[in-house]
């Protein structure tokens, strides 16, 4: 399939910015595109490589796993193998934010009872034992929209 499509259209068809495009290719988690005149240019199949990094994204991986997850050393057996690998590594920290998340929750059907005067008098907020949990490293389940801006920017 020729190399047709400019960065702009690639990321209006993926509901990105172009940044966002810059960046992956920067870090290796996108391969360079060809250019012409200077001027990048893709082949509709970068579309279904967005695709598989903003699904991975929002399972919780890492760009830095993404990358791992699809180079060029993972096809056949291996993929299979080093996505299953991810997975068992990523399963204990959601099952500690989905814990994390009923604790919240039962925190907030508590607050919706509160009487207080004032915040400084709550027991909501004076108990350690009421407290919500604390999250212990939320770098790597946050999602996309919570990252730092700045490593998106190029």
């Amino acid at each position: 399939m020729d190399a047709t499509l400019t960065i702009g259209e690639i990321a209006a068809r993926a509901g990105l910015n172009t940044s966002h495009i810059r960046y992956y290719e920067r870090i290796g988690v996108l391969p360079a595109p060809d250019r012409v005149a200077g001027r990048r240019r893709y082949r509709e199949d970068v579309l279904h490589r967005l695709a598989i990094i903003d699904t991975a994204q929002r399972a919780g991986f890492t760009l830095d796993e993404i990358r791992d997850l699809t180079g060029p050393t993972n096809t056949g057996a291996h993929a299979a193998e080093r996505i299953r690998e991810l997975a068992d590594q990523k399963l204990p920290d959601i099952d500690t934010l989905i814990a994390r998340a009923g604790a919240v929750k039962a925190w907030l059907q508590l607050a919706t009872t509160c009487d207080c005067e004032s915040v400084d008098v709550c027991s909501l907020f004076t108990d350690p034992a009421l407290a919500p949990p604390r999250l212990q490293d939320s770098r790597s389940i946050a999602p996309v929209s919570e990252r730092n801006p700045s490593e998106l920017r190029q």
